[in-house]
């Protein structure tokens, strides 16, 4: 099924802002779109026939977006599209590092849709770029026609290359990272508030939990330097020259990503160091103040043991002298002394 899409107005550029990310558990049914940009029309299409029938177009160039593949679909795109079998081997496995690697002359770029809500959501992309077409998979969490950069038309970015809209497809990525980064900074923040406030089992949990989180997050994303740091320094035929400053832009934005996350976890490490820090001042408070007990008791215990408590009932009988009421109000007025300077010492 094919559509031709008439080019629209010309129109300044969107802002950039973070891709929407849906995270979901459900499997989606296995989904291909596609849009192809020839003659100055763009067709879209959204099946392997479809596909098959814009190749015959010698002078096309052809972006093909699967969601949620398996192995049978994926066998026919790569066929189509002389996917190297390698590459087409890593797409169906699934289970990738962000990576580049440069194979007869076409590009498998991985890379990592992140999400949070609490937890860090992961999504693997894989992009084949080849001289006249690029290969998108991915699982149904990520959706790459919501991005700000693909607004409107994006056959007017294959017009300029397919290399073009691999910049356009991973700027958004990338873009993705900053909202992600903000919501772990709040909670961070919110977690040292409650470390100073009431640091209890439950924060230190959190604490831990963030941590681990941090270093998948890095895990998934640092990588993705690497893959640039190649795009912009390495002699590839298959990227324009003059698109190559694009993707150095890239590249800057994910060497503030990778120096925020440092950052995040230097806080995470720091807030642990406080919340033990409280704990061990709250205990030092309480064995101050068990002392105290102990100073007040054991002195009135003392002596009282002295004068014996075998002569109390006859003294409330009035039996006794008066020297045992002048001991008796010594003890109380040497615990009340010794209560009001422990407590002048911050002790009780």
């Amino acid at each position: 099924m094919t559509s031709v899409v008439p080019d629209p107005a010309p129109t300044a550029a969107p802002e950039v802002s973070a891709p929407p990310f849906v995270a979901t558990g459900e499997v989606a049914a296995p989904l291909i779109r596609g849009v192809a940009r020839s003659g100055g029309r763009t067709i879209e299409f959204r099946d392997v026939a479809s596909l098959a029938e814009v190749l015959k177009d010698a002078d096309a160039r052809v972006w093909v977006d699967v969601t949620a593949p398996d192995g049978a679909m994926v066998a026919e795109v790569v066929t189509l599209l002389n996917v190297h079998p390698l590459t087409a081997e890593d797409i169906v496995e699934r289970n990738q590092r962000a990576k580049v690697e440069e194979i007869e002359g076409s590009l498998h770029v991985v890379m990592f849709a992140i999400a949070y809500d609490g937890a860090v959501k992961e999504t693997e992309i894989d992009l084949v770029l080849a001289p006249r077409s690029l290969l998108t998979v991915h699982d149904a969490g990520w959706d790459p026609h919501t991005l700000n950069q693909l607004r409107g038309d994006p056959g007017m970015l294959l017009q300029r290359g397919a290399d073009f809209l691999l910049y356009a497809l991973t700027d958004g990525l990338v873009d993705g990272y900053f909202p992600v980064l903000d919501a772990i900074e709040d909670e961070i923040d919110q977690l040292q508030d409650d470390v100073i406030a009431k640091p209890t089992k439950s924060t230190l949990e959190r604490l831990f939990a963030l941590k681990r989180e941090l270093i998948s997050l890095r895990r998934a994303v640092s990588p993705a330097r690497e893959i640039f740091n190649q795009l912009t320094n390495r002699d590839l035929p298959i990227v324009a020259a003059e698109h190559i400053i694009y993707f150095r832009d890239v590249y800057d934005h994910l060497i503030r990503v990778t120096d925020e996350l440092d950052n995040d976890r230097d806080l995470v490490a720091g807030t642990l160091d406080v919340y033990l820090s409280t704990i061990n001042n709250n205990l030092s408070t309480i064995m101050k103040r068990l002392t105290g007990v102990t100073v007040l008791l054991a002195g009135a215990g003392a002596l009282a043991g002295i004068f014996g408590m075998s002569e109390a009932g006859a003294a409330f009988a009035g039996l006794e002298a008066g020297g045992f009421w002048l001991v008796t109000g010594g003890i109380v007025a040497l615990a009340a002394s010794a209560a009001w300077a422990l407590h002048r010492l911050d002790w009780i």
